[in-house]
């Protein structure tokens, strides 16, 4: 009996990737409450360990495999990264730096208030045992939990925008300068939790070289033709994302500073949307799906629901007021 190669089993893993979801999204007419991302994110979910592969477990190991996982990861990372790189280049800097104050007043609310909320929501889960792990510190973990509800899925905000086709228009730049902003910001609340100061030191050195490289980057790509500027641009793109993982920064946040350090005029406008139309269609939905499929549901019964549930409210009340208050 021929035993499938590891090639294979990747194939049959893209093949329920794009099958499924498209199927679901399609046959079932879901446009309007559930757009084609959500299925793909819920799908993900279900073939993931806690559902489908609770109830056939062989499945999961044979299909979903270390060495296949491994595989899909790459794309995934890839994907979103040059999904938030072309966002990136949207934003118009000289627009953002116009309205610095009314963003940093609008982006710092829209992060401390959610970010109180779920402290605060934290600190009436510290009255009941098992929340907090041995080794951390009361801070720590009140902290954390703000951190977590305050933070912004990025890539779902710019496919949102650019499904209401709002990405372009002020209100979707205003709207991408508050959550870049958050997100830069958010990374380095991560750093202070973990008590890393030698983090925090190689955030500080990467801002540092990433803006005296980027003038010189900058330079470069006025001079050479578009056909070069996107190779160089894809370049940037991988050493500005690897120097932000470097430092703790995080892959993604370096995805969109390479973008956002960028000129959307140095580039024709039916190009960049055919290009995120390209990796929305070809690669996004395994970065999509992948997403469903870390999804681990060995909880620890109701308690954990309700947990999650208030701090949902906690993070959704903390942004909608965070945002009204700034005005």
């Amino acid at each position: 009996m021929h035993s499938m190669t590891t090639t294979e089993v990747f194939l049959v893993a893209m093949l329920l990737i794009f099958t499924v979801p498209y199927l679901i999204w399609r046959l079932g007419r879901t446009e309007y409450f559930a757009p084609l991302v959500v299925v793909q994110i819920v799908t993900g979910i279900l073939l993931g360990p806690g559902v489908l592969g609770a109830a056939f477990p062989e499945y999961y190991t044979f299909v979903f495999n270390p060495a296949v996982i491994q595989s899909l990861n790459g794309i995934a990372w890839w994907a979103v990264m040059v999904f938030v790189w072309i966002a990136g280049i949207e934003l118009d800097l000289h627009q953002a730096w116009e309205h610095r104050r009314e963003s940093g007043i609008t982006a710092g609310l829209a992060l401390g208030v959610p970010l109180a909320f779920g402290s605060a929501a934290a600190i009436g889960m510290l009255m009941y045992p098992g929340w907090i792990g041995p080794k951390a510190l009361t801070w720590q973990f009140v902290l954390g939990i703000g951190m977590a509800c305050a933070v912004t899925a990025l890539p779902i905000l710019i496919l949102l925008m650019e499904k209401m086709q709002i990405l372009r228009q002020p209100i979707g730049q205003r709207i991408l300068r508050y959550a870049s902003v958050d997100d830069i910001a958010i990374w380095g609340v991560l750093a202070l939790i973990l008590m890393d100061w030698e983090r925090v030191g190689k955030q500080i050195g990467f801002l540092v070289a990433f803006i005296v490289v980027g003038i010189a980057f900058r330079k470069l790509m006025a001079r050479i033709p578009e056909r070069d500027r996107w190779y160089c641009g894809l370049i940037w793109l991988a050493v500005v994302g690897l120097g932000a993982d470097w430092s703790g920064l995080h892959y993604m946040v370096g995805a969109f500073l390479a973008g956002a350090s960028m000129d959307s005029h140095w580039f024709k406008r039916e190009d960049l949307d055919a290009l995120r139309g390209n990796v929305l269609l070809v690669v996004m939905p395994v970065f999509f799906l992948s997403t469903g499929l870390r999804t681990n549901w060995q909880v620890g019964g109701g308690a954990v629901f309700l947990a999650a549930a208030v701090l949902l409210i906690a993070s959704v009340s903390g942004k909608l007021i965070g945002t009204h208050w700034a005005g």
